[in-house]
């Protein structure tokens, strides 16, 4: 199994929750709010995976004290924000770890397509 650097510097890791994992790919592609975080993966999931707000915050209080995700400080324009809300993005080493977590993922999903567990292959 080949690793690439970047996957090198985050140490070997447990897996993932699927929650944990939902919670960093909502953040991958930029920065969110909790409420926001939630219809993500909702939506993503087609309504499979609900995460409650209590569930997302202790998600969030402990990515961030992984140092996976920070509290941004950067905040929408006045008028199109509530200042109430906190946004977080993921940090550099919680960006190596969700991918560190989809490569492991990925490798179970090709020893499952090996054991031909799928009836026949699904295009991607």
């Amino acid at each position: 199994m080949s690793r690439s650097r970047d996957a090198a510097e985050i140490p070997m890791q447990e897996p993932l929750t699927p929650a944990m994992f939902h919670v960093l790919l909502a953040l991958a592609d930029g920065e969110k709010h909790g409420y926001a975080i939630l219809k993500e993966v909702a939506r993503r999931t087609e309504g499979k995976v609900r995460l409650s707000a209590g569930t997302l915050y202790g998600i969030i209080k402990r990515l961030n004290a992984e140092d996976w995700i920070v509290e941004s400080t950067k905040r929408p324009v006045a008028g199109l924000d509530d200042e109430r809300r906190r946004y977080y993005r993921l940090t550099e080493r919680g960006r190596r770890v969700a991918m560190n977590e989809a490569r492991r993922l990925e490798e179970l999903v090709a020893m499952a397509r090996n054991k031909k567990l799928f009836s026949k292959p699904e295009l991607a």
